[in-house]
């Protein structure tokens, strides 16, 4: 975490605060994640400098840049184009190669890109997407914030061997919605 510059991906008038251990508004009606959250999300997935990960919900960029430094290739998907846009041209100038924006709908995933070795939700969707459970690798990791808001819970859901997945609960969480079209 700290190769990454985490006021780089916060609007100048928030730049004082941005190490900070708290949330911040990035615009759009988003947030940045307090850093504690981020490394232990990031810590969560069981990276390996091998892995390939799906990342939904962009926003600044931040959390795609940290995944950058410790898996092999990161794909996130933002939904809101203005925060896609910044973040996919942030990550190039900051020389990240290894990190693939895309604008769209989360809930679908990146079907033509998985299956994927762990997958990271930085917003909050009702219950975990099925499209993006069936993207998961077998012996992949999925680490959300899952639930609607005032009762939301950080999940890691494995999959095992056999297919079947493995739901634990991490902690106790406030995040942003997730938006976009829930599919079944």
């Amino acid at each position: 975490m700290r190769r990454v510059k985490r006021h780089l991906f916060v609007p100048p008038g928030q730049r004082d605060a941005a190490y900070d251990d708290h949330p911040l508004p990035i615009g759009e009606g988003q947030t940045i994640s307090q850093p504690y959250i981020v490394g232990l999300m990031s810590e969560a997935l069981r990276l390996k400098p091998e892995t390939r990960v799906l990342e939904i919900g962009t926003g600044s960029g931040y959390q795609a840049a940290i995944l950058g430094e410790l898996a092999r290739e990161v794909y996130t998907i933002e939904i809101v184009r203005p925060l896609g846009e910044q973040a996919r041209a942030l990550l190039a100038q900051l020389g990240y190669k290894n990190i693939h924006v895309r604008i769209g709908d989360g809930y679908a995933g990146w079907p033509d890109k998985a299956p994927f070795d762990a997958i990271i939700l930085t917003a909050s969707p009702v219950k975990i997407p099925e499209p993006l459970i069936r993207q998961l690798k077998v012996g992949g990791v999925l680490v959300a914030p899952v639930g609607p808001a005032g009762d939301q819970r950080l999940i890691r859901l494995t999959r095992g061997k056999d297919g079947r997945v493995k739901r634990e609960h991490l902690l106790d969480v406030r995040f942003v919605p997730m938006t976009g079209k829930a599919r079944r």
